[in-house]
């Protein structure tokens, strides 16, 4: 019966082959507003192509584009602005509470300094970023009933070959998700940096600090709303910056912590992950101190600042 479930909701909830138009989206869209943010660190190779392939859609689909800088010491902020988006420094929102490392910080800061009714986010170490990308995901949320959250899925190529890519999605998100969460098995890249959601939705739950934020926004989702409440759609391919295995390792560790806590298992914060680093012909520990706290719902931060 769970598995028909599953299949059911896959079926429904999945666009393999999305053909929403412009017109479509615009037509849906009503008096809603759309917010689009792009966390950056700095990424001056790559921000101002993903921030051009947005800019022709302000006035039309999109309402406001905003470069949220993570303390890029490059020439990410400025490239950024030249190309036509809002730069807003994660220092400059909620300047009362100091930031702290992390991905999840800056799409937290940014439902402060935003107010789309709809988010969109967009990773900005994007090559070849399709200019698809903000309309495809806008599709399930503007033109279905129910949908809180939609996640994007694509072919990731690793290096020269032609798929690859997701190797943490593949060797840790998925069989996290299929032991603790089997009903979101259907999800084809549930880290994926590209997704939409509800402002409604993203101020009512917390937000993991770091890598976690993405698992931690599904599983509160789906806990939120049910399955109904996701969806999924093809963005083609996706091609960005390969990460060493030690940068995942890290990264896998604060997308553990944060899957563990949301389905009630404790972990400790920080937690210490010790991986180890060849030098000569010995093997010497690293180890990383790696945060898998939260910050609050937004909507609560709100209240205490009225």
């Amino acid at each position: 019966m769970a598995r028909s479930l599953l299949m059911s909701w896959f079926e429904r909830r999945t666009w393999q082959n999305p053909d929403w138009t412009l017109d479509d989206i615009v037509a849906a869209k009503g008096d809603r507003t759309v917010s689009v943010v792009l966390p950056a660190l700095d990424e001056e190779d790559t921000v101002a192509e993903v921030v051009g392939t947005v800019r022709p859609l302000l006035g039309t689909v999109v309402d406001e584009l905003v470069v949220m800088d993570s303390g890029s010491t490059d020439a990410t902020a400025e490239l950024a602005a030249r190309a036509g988006a809002r730069v807003v420094h994660r220092e400059d929102v909620l300047p009362e509470l100091p930031p702290v490392p992390g991905k999840g910080e800056v799409l937290w800061r940014s439902l402060a300094a935003t107010t789309g009714d709809v988010v969109v986010f967009l990773d900005s170490d994007l090559v070849d970023p399709d200019p698809a990308f903000v309309p495809t995901l806008l599709g399930p949320l503007l033109c279905e009933e129910g949908v809180h959250l939609v996640k994007g899925f694509y072919r990731r190529p690793l290096r020269l070959e032609s798929s690859g890519g997701g190797r943490v999605t593949e060797l840790l998100a998925r069989p996290v998700l299929s032991a603790l969460r089997p009903s979101l098995s259907g999800l084809i890249q549930p880290l994926g940096g590209e997704y939409a959601a509800t402002r409604e939705f993203l101020e009512s739950v917390p937000f993991a600090a770091g890598y976690g934020v993405e698992i931690g926004l599904i599983l509160d989702a789906e806990a939120r709303y049910g399955l109904e409440g996701l969806a999924q759609v093809n963005l083609g391919v996706r091609k960005h910056r390969n990460r060493s295995l030690l940068q995942l390792g890290v990264m896998a560790r604060q997308i553990l912590g944060t899957a563990l806590a949301r389905c009630g298992i404790k972990s400790d914060d920080p937690a210490q992950l010790t991986q180890f680093a060849q030098v000569g012909d010995e093997w010497l520990p690293e180890v990383a101190e790696v945060s898998v706290s939260d910050r609050p719902p937004m909507r609560e931060v709100r209240g205490l600042q009225a």
